[in-house]
């Protein structure tokens, strides 16, 4: 436990000059603590001691998360995370040792690419995952909800349209602080329905949008999806979150294409041929995933998403891999 302790706070203290050097710690640590991980190495024939660059570390496919406990070290679980049940495929589940360091994290990480969560009134219009249960990214907006005193002003609206609506409308009249709504794209589409109906505009709104269209709706391109928010609910600034079950932390998009990077996270694009190949930058392939965050279970993961590196410390999403499902990350296709 007092390893797990030191990792998480060098996870908080990391910056791009020490990135790999701790990446490689953290994975001669789980090699050995990770009973999975460890089996799967062994499996793939590498040997630890001959990795020596951040390259080299394979990455654990995302779908044991669905069919096995990953777990670094021996703790009892706090809580448990599952991911979006949108097909029949079965969740995705994530042990927890600390959700407070989770929660602490996700924090870090908006506050260091936004502002100060106290410097906003929180939204939330995510029907889906409060539906279904233990979702990480509830737990993440209900948390920046308390910390930044928007209970009262702010809040979830589940089902509830227009009072969603009118709530935010009046929020932007009358708060100083940045109004943000965290919402699904479906969810994001029925609004506008009911925007329209109202004969409102939430001028001066910040969306963050965190997923497609699940199953729901017809997916659509992003360009196409981001257009027609715009046309019906006003002059609106649109941000995207890529997140996920299996990590801890959180990438977001400024510019309705690339995500920024946090500096606990780093982006890897793998040869979907060879998964032990990757590739430079401006070159699409598999998205490979090191999330410093992950102390606790498995920081390595090989997504089913497809992307590329635009530049250092983005990347972008651009579809996924065959025959994989609808997950809770943000899927919409640029």
């Amino acid at each position: 436990m007092k390893l797990l302790n030191s990792f998480k706070k060098k996870c908080f203290e990391v910056n791009s000059a020490t990135f790999d050097a701790l990446a490689l710690e953290l994975f001669q640590h789980q090699a050995k603590s990770c009973q999975l991980y460890r089996k799967y190495i062994n499996h793939l024939g590498i040997d630890v001691k001959e990795v020596t660059d951040i390259s080299q570390i394979p990455c654990l496919p995302i779908d044991f998360f669905k069919h096995h406990e990953v777990q670094t070290g021996s703790w009892e679980r706090w809580e448990y995370f599952l991911s979006s049940g949108t097909t029949s495929n079965s969740r995705s589940k994530h042990l927890i040792e600390d959700s407070i360091f989770y929660l602490n994290n996700s924090k870090l990480i908006f506050e260091r690419l936004f502002r100060p969560l106290n410097e906003n009134v929180f939204f939330a219009l995510l029907p889906s995952y409060q539906e279904q249960g233990n979702s990480s990214l509830v737990k993440m907006v209900d948390f920046f909800i308390k910390e930044s005193g928007s209970v009262e002003a702010g809040g979830f609206y589940l089902n509830r349209q227009e009072e969603l609506i009118h709530a935010i409308k009046k929020q932007l009249e009358v708060s100083n602080k940045s109004v943000i709504l965290f919402s699904v794209g479906y969810a994001l589409l029925d609004l506008c329905q009911h925007v329209e109906d109202l004969e409102i505009k939430l001028d001066g709104l910040t969306i963050i949008e965190t997923g497609g269209m699940k199953g729901r709706r017809k997916d659509m391109i992003k360009k196409e999806f981001y257009s027609i928010l715009k046309n019906k609910l006003g002059e609106v600034i649109i941000h995207s979150e890529y997140g996920m079950t299996e990590l801890l932390s959180q990438a977001y998009s400024f510019n309705e294409r690339t995500y920024k990077l946090p500096s606990q996270m780093k982006v890897l694009i793998r040869d979907p041929e060879d998964p032990f190949n990757y590739f430079c930058h401006n070159r699409v392939g598999g998205i490979n995933v090191i999330d410093l965050a992950n102390v606790h279970s498995c920081a390595f993961i090989e997504t089913r998403d497809l992307g590329a590196i635009p530049a250092v410390g983005e990347f972008e999403i651009l579809g996924r891999l065959d025959n994989s499902d609808i997950r809770g990350c943000n899927l919409m296709i640029i």
